[in-house]
């Protein structure tokens, strides 16, 4: 899934397996497993973030050879 900081202000989403970083209005992708985390969930309700949309073929090949690396 692509997620999208909705704050105005910059976030450090801790997730149990990494912590992304984001700024005002920056999307960014991640894993399955990471949309089941409890954090991403307390997010998702308090607003700070929203699901975009599903990730791309090429953007779950990216995101993958990223967190390999």
């Amino acid at each position: 899934m692509i997620i999208k900081n909705v704050s105005d202000d910059t976030l450090d989403l801790r997730l149990d397996s990494r912590t992304i970083h984001m700024t005002a209005g920056e999307e960014r992708p991640v894993t399955a497993p990471e949309v089941k985390d409890s954090r991403l969930r307390q997010a998702l309700q308090v607003r700070e973030i929203a699901i975009v949309r599903p990730m791309t073929d090429e953007e779950a090949a990216a995101l993958d050879a990223e967190l390999s690396a």
